[in-house]
């Protein structure tokens, strides 16, 4: 490292010193800016780099006597550059966490040992490196202070996890899974056993002690109770009322949607179970067994409990462990259902590399195999005469497969099959009334998301009494529940030519209306979509969803964008603002879309101002194009001073000296207090043939004067731009 750049690096490290000290000593009268809230917000973004530097050097630290490094010039030089660059990340990376900490919801016992442990590393980073070079600093002192900064490391990374995660965030969805399926049915609790576990997979990460995200505490009943900053949490007996499953059923890319874009989302199954829980007053103490026995909430639970097993026994020894060992492969798992058993479990994954081979070549162990999960494979008829060999089979999970059932008559000489999971296949009533009574040692089949009606199943549970039939949500119309929003399956919104529109609900039997005019789509005279509609313009499609028996979904707005053209050459004439590079003049044409919030990770696209400049992108097609059209996406955020432009200018030709100007668009400025939002903005012109294309973004230059950054020059973001 050059001598006055590393001189100037120690003085850095020193006033970076000072700076945090009193940062610490002060932090309780700190008043966070807005600016330095988005500085502060980059904390989860910086802290890797810190943390592999320091790793590093202590590595060489803790070897640095020996006799062959301890002479190498270049080894001594290298490890105390190196710990200076990891120290000095280390002080940003707690200026960022300090600023973050400040911010609403962020406090409790994790937090202060995540600071104290942050900021002792660093201080510690600093101290060794000053005291490295004195005579009396031998091996012993190295070793001791490269453990101890390393093991500052782990611990603040554990302390870290927890507050962004929750708690055991590991190892949460194995000990989940265990839980549930260590408790019997008839010791299950319906919120500590069902609704809990939802809750601490999906929910607590944010709403715990330590990170009290709209004053809201999800992991006790006490605090369940008291609700948080918006008011009660729910509404006993009133699932439509209550704040938890209005924010649930929001669209996922609404601010207020629970839980967050970005956040492992409540499945289906798991919003029904909540909106069951409230409609059965919320109770923390009630058991599933106290349920009626055909209610929807108990059927639902009971199906993610395991029935009490005893401990069962087989005749047949165990199968060869190399044998064993070859079976395992990438798309298919084979294990001993317990330790020291013969017994063995197999599931199969991968749709796209399924194939008869796959349960052939287990004709090996096919003794031993007493659970074999399938779940969501293209598995057929044909199959389950394969699947008929396993003669010790005890478990068997169809759920989502093709099988029908008729192909069940297949599996009737299975006499240990207990359990049988169909859950989302077009197994039928008819053909399972003829089949199911040929299965004599079957105790328990599953049949959510079946063409089986309520009626059905009770016939079926009246008919064959020694065997439980799990259905799905009961609809009696007397409560019923909103439908979730439908969902978008298209890859990309951006298309050159045409798209088909493809949209998909996660429940059955939805029917799924839809607009492109702007209006909002109704029951009955809204166009209901079939798979046919092709969409060959920009287009701005409403979706809602209705099922007779539900309240219609919340409205789902989907924006398609129309990108004929894409510049061989792109070019920015002045440079981006520092803050929001993206990927510079190609992040407009790499069919990238950002969210909200411009700091969000989400948002991967966006172009700001750099002081008086204009934002200029000059475009070269190498063969000429007729273009009528220009349209760019960009972000309002008043608060944040994120205005839309004050104008852009398209301006084109054959020669980049003589372009001319083809058409200005202007937008409409944001009123105080509106909503963060993204919107498109696009102007049509005569068609002109070019070789190249001008795009003048022009921000505003003064902010209002009811802003509180009033007269200042306002941020532009916009993530893509369309030629057509």
């Amino acid at each position: 490292m050059h001598i006055k750049l590393k001189k100037f690096a120690g003085q850095l490290l020193f006033a970076s010193n000072v700076f945090i000290a009193f940062l610490l000593f002060f932090e309780n009268q700190l008043v966070i800016p807005v600016w330095l809230q988005t500085v502060g917000r980059m904390h989860p973004l910086i802290l890797h780099f810190p943390i592999v530097i320091l790793l590093i050097a202590m590595l060489l630290e803790f070897f640095r006597f020996k006799p062959e490094n301890f002479n190498n010039q270049f080894y001594r030089n290298f490890s105390q550059n190196l710990l200076l660059v990891g120290a000095l990340f280390a002080a940003v990376t707690v200026i960022m966490g300090l600023f973050l900490s400040r911010e609403e919801g962020y406090g409790g016992e994790t937090l202060t040992w995540h600071k104290w442990t942050g900021a002792g590393i660093f201080f510690l980073a600093s101290f060794i490196y000053w005291i490295r070079n004195n005579n009396w600093y031998k091996a012993p002192a190295a070793k001791v202070g490269a453990m101890l900064t390393v093991i500052g490391l782990i611990l603040t990374g554990h302390y870290g996890a927890a507050l962004t995660h929750g708690d055991n965030f590991i190892f949460e969805p194995i000990l989940a899974q265990q839980q549930a399926n260590s408790v019997p049915l008839e010791e299950a609790v319906v919120y500590n056993d069902i609704i809990r576990p939802i809750f601490e997979q999906k929910c607590v990460s944010c709403h715990n002690p330590d990170k009290l995200k709209g004053e809201l505490i999800l992991s006790d009943p006490t605090s369940i109770k008291k609700g948080g900053k918006s008011g009660k949490l729910y509404v006993p007996g009133n699932p439509a009322m209550s704040l938890l499953l209005q924010r649930v059923h929001l669209p996922v890319e609404d601010k207020k949607h629970m839980p967050p874009s970005g956040k492992a989302q409540l499945t289906p199954e798991e919003v029904i179970l909540l909106s069951l829980w409230v409609k059965q007053n919320s109770d923390f103490n009630k058991r599933v067994v106290d349920l009626p026995e055909k209610d929807s909430l108990r059927m639902i639970a009971s199906s993610r409990l395991k029935p009490a097993e005893v401990t069962e026994s087989y005749d047949f020894s165990a199968a060869d462990d190399k044998t064993i060992t070859k079976l395992n492969n990438d798309y298919r798992t084979v294990a001993p259902l317990a330790k020291e058993s013969p017994a063995l479990s197999v599931n199969i994954y991968n749709q796209n590399a399924f194939s008869s081979k796959q349960l052939e070549e287990l004709s090996e162990v096919s003794e031993q195999i007493v659970s074999l999960n399938l779940t969501k494979m293209p598995v057929k008829d044909e199959h389950l005469k394969l699947i008929a060999k396993f003669v010790n089979l005890r478990r068997l999970d169809l759920n989502f497969t093709g099988v029908t059932g008729k192909g069940l008559n297949e599996l009737s000489g299975l006499k240990h099959l207990k359990y049988l999971t169909l859950s989302g296949t077009l197994v039928n009533y008819a053909d399972l009334e003829k089949v199911i009574s040929t299965f004599k040692g079957l105790r328990s089949v599953t049949l959510w998301n079946t063409p089986l009606t309520a009626d059905q199943l009770a016939k079926l549970q009246n008919s064959n009494r020694d065997i439980r039939f799990v259905g799905g949500f009961k609809d009696d119309g007397k409560d019923p529940l909103k439908l979730n929003t439908p969902q978008l399956k298209n890859e990309s919104v951006i298309f050159t030519t045409s798209t088909p529109l493809q949209l998909k609900h996660p429940i059955k039997g939805v029917e799924l209306r839809f607009t492109t005019d702007g209006t909002e789509p109704d029951s009955s005279s809204s166009a209901i979509f079939s798979n046919k509609t092709v969409l060959k313009n920009n287009a701005t499609v409403k979706v809602r969803a209705f099922k007779q028996g539900w309240y219609g979904s919340d409205l789902a707005t989907f924006n398609f964008y129309k990108s004929t053209f894409k510049p061989d050459s792109l070019r920015l004439l002045f440079p981006l603002n520092r803050v929001h590079q993206a990927e510079g003049a190609h992040t407009f044409f790499d069919k990238k879309l950002g969210d909200i919030g411009a700091n969000n990770p989400a948002w991967a696209n966006n172009w700001g101002a750099v002081r008086d400049n204009d934002m200029v992108l000059l475009s070269q097609f190498y063969k000429p194009v007729t273009v009528s059209s220009v349209g760019l996406r960009y972000m309002i955020e008043e608060d944040t001073g994120i205005f839309p432009p004050a104008a852009v200018e398209i301006w084109g030709g054959t020669d980049p000296g003589k372009l001319r100007l083809l058409t200005t668009m202007k937008a409409s400025l944001p009123a105080k207090g509106d909503k963060p939002v993204i919107k498109f903005l696009s102007g049509s012109f005569k068609p002109e043939t070019i070789t190249y294309l001008k795009i003048v973004g022009k921000p505003v230059v003064e902010i209002p004067e009811w802003h509180r950054n009033k007269g200042k020059r306002a941020l532009l973001l916009v993530d893509e731009m369309f030629i057509n």
